[in-house]
């Protein structure tokens, strides 16, 4: 397994439990490709630089985790498709 990090740029207009479902429902996809969620960090939310989809502001999530490619790619495919999500950005993290 790798180690990766994902951040999500979620709609600032979300209810705090549909920020906790999207959240858990990433991490279940992770979890069900025999990944490993090692720390999930909300920053809460912040103003960005500049617009993205006519919002000046987003909630930010970090999550932290060891998985497999199967994992990351079907991750990848759910949050492409997934309306809550303004941008996201995963990286494979160097060993520490």
């Amino acid at each position: 397994m790798r180690a990766y990090e994902l951040m999500l740029l979620l709609n600032p207009e979300l209810e705090e439990e549909a920020v906790e479902a999207l959240i858990e429902k990433t991490t279940e996809i992770i979890k069900v490709r025999n990944g490993e969620i090692e720390n999930i960090d909300q920053w809460g939310k912040r103003k960005l630089a500049y617009e993205v989809q006519d919002h000046t502001e987003g909630f930010y999530v970090v999550i932290r985790f060891k998985a497999d490619n199967e994992a990351t790619t079907e991750v990848d495919r759910v949050l492409k498709i997934t309306e809550e999500v303004l941008r996201f950005l995963l990286v494979r993290r160097e060993k520490e």
